[in-house]
């Protein structure tokens, strides 16, 4: 049987989990799962990995800033680039109904220029608008169909898919971080003794 290319195996798996409409109704449990929900992607982005972001990047070197390893791998500044590109797409302009104006290819084409405070003063201004959506979705959002990048997801997706995609890009600034100062960034210093917080 011959192997199924990535793009056929993504349609299929949209058409069949992500795209369907949720029929059920609403109940207080789905409320309580909601909320729940919320508090940590708020948690998760805003309180902490933003901050760690903030304290990795803050005092690199432009030079740093902009560092590749190579042409097929981003630099910390491309990477901030698209973590603002990703969140305001998926979280702002879809739950507020706005137009999308991403350019998602000059978010990997930058090479320099912009300064860390000015990428993440960028970045603070979108997570702040994101909070504010986050802080107000109710059940009914997260069931809602968006359009986002020509595809029909729903709420839960858009948000789950921002938190993963920080998370995943925010390890990556941290591993260049390192790479680049040879400089433990201490965010799990208090697990060392025993591997549990005290």
């Amino acid at each position: 049987m011959p192997l199924m290319r990535a793009s056929a195996i993504r349609r299929i798996l949209h058409r069949k989990y992500i795209a369907k409409e949720i029929r059920t109704p609403m109940t207080t449990k789905d409320a309580d799962v909601t909320a729940l929900f919320l508090d940590y992607s708020r948690r998760k982005l805003i309180e902490q990995d933003w901050p760690r972001l903030q304290s990795a990047v803050a005092p690199l070197t432009e030079e740093q800033l902009w560092w590749r390893p190579n042409a097929a791998s981003n630099s910390i500044g491309n990477l901030i680039l698209h973590l603002d590109g990703n969140m305001r797409q998926y979280l702002v302009a879809s739950f507020n109904r706005q137009e999308d104006h991403r350019n998602r290819p000059s978010e990997f084409a930058a090479q320099g220029a912009i300064p860390a405070s000015a990428l993440l003063d960028r970045l603070g201004a979108t997570i702040e608008a994101a909070a504010q959506v986050l802080a107000r979705l109710t059940p009914a959002d997260l069931v809602a169909q968006y359009e986002i990048q020509g595809q029909r997801v729903t709420g839960l997706y858009a948000v789950y898919q921002v938190v993963e995609h920080f998370a995943m890009h925010y390890g990556q600034i941290l591993y260049i971080a390192k790479t680049l100062t040879g400089k433990d960034l201490g965010f799990y210093s208090d697990l060392s003794k025993t591997g549990r917080a005290s």
